[in-house]
């Protein structure tokens, strides 16, 4: 908790997702305060900050800085977004100056799966650990990579986007096979809840049918494990981390983990050169890891916290 002159200081976090925008008011230890959200704007980038503002105005008074996770690749010194997924108006916009602007105190600014990284690295299931990778498993793959204690961002700011990563390539047709799909467990559960009549995106509904050990539903499941071991060993081949976090909405379902670890398992069976045993487990934050790591990296950046 920061106090001065018997006022009680916290930090307004935003999590910017294609659907809501969530913040908090955090305490400096990571202690929440108050939280809520509103529908992510889609007019222009005007729209969006006067919204943040907006929130910013009902706890300025306490407001010691603010903190935002964002999707795209993100330069964290410039405060520029490149890109930013299915909000198109943030491409090369200095989201992080002009919000500082508008309300007068220091604001910074991360990608969304490596605000989940940090936030593991901070609190969470690698805190231990000097090397670690955090995988986030939604429409795509995201996350980050710890090194030596701290987030590797790399030369183009692209170091942990697994989504890019190449499965295979066709030679015949210049087409290659990306990890962002055959990893994404939103595409996972959609194509079980089309096979068993459900609703889209009904993760429970589907994870009934897997507990169930439903046959149509268990195969399409354990293809999925399989792809995402896949992505678990080359990773622990190149990079070598002491321990794999798994993050994402699914990951709240134990089978995923178990699932993971087995597969692992029958592709080394089944391949005997593998050497590797990668450490898998859960990501200790669920839905509020990009809140946060985004208020991890304020600290950072903003005061020097080690």
């Amino acid at each position: 908790m920061f106090r001065k002159n018997g006022v009680v200081y916290m930090y307004l976090v935003f999590d910017i997702g294609g659907t809501f925008i969530k913040y908090m008011t955090m305490e400096r230890s990571g202690e929440p305060v108050n939280e809520g959200k509103f529908p992510t704007p889609y007019q222009d980038l005007e729209t969006l900050i006067e919204k943040m503002a907006s929130i910013y105005q009902g706890f300025s008074k306490r407001v010691k800085g603010i903190a935002i996770s964002c999707p795209g690749t993100v330069d964290v010194n410039q405060g520029i977004v490149y890109h930013g997924g299915a909000l198109t108006y943030l491409h090369e916009q200095a989201l992080a100056n002009k919000l500082q602007k508008k309300c007068n105190v220091p604001v910074s600014i991360e990608n969304d799966g490596k605000c989940a990284a940090l936030a593991e690295k901070w609190q969470g299931s690698v805190k231990d650990y000097q090397q670690s990778v955090v995988l986030v498993l939604g429409t795509g793959v995201g996350g980050g990579i710890i090194i030596d204690g701290k987030l590797h961002r790399g030369v183009h700011l692209q170091a942990g986007e697994q989504s890019y990563v190449m499965e295979c390539y066709d030679h015949e047709t210049g087409k290659a096979a990306f990890a962002g799909k055959a990893c994404s467990a939103s595409r996972m559960v959609n194509e079980i809840a089309k096979q068993k009549g459900l609703e889209r995106n009904d993760g429970q509904g589907v994870f009934q049918y897997i507990n169930n050990q439903d046959p149509e539903a268990v195969t399409i499941f354990e293809r999925f494990c399989k792809n995402v071991a896949v992505q678990i060993l080359n990773l622990q081949y190149i990079i070598d981390p002491e321990i794999v976090a798994i993050g994402g909405g699914i990951s709240v379902q134990p089978a995923l983990l178990t699932g993971i670890k087995e597969a692992i398992e029958v592709i080394k069976a089944d391949n005997p050169l593998h050497m590797a045993s990668p450490h898998v487990v859960t990501c200790h934050f669920r839905s509020a890891a990009n809140l946060y790591g985004a208020l991890y990296h304020f600290l950072l950046q903003h005061e020097n916290e080690q």
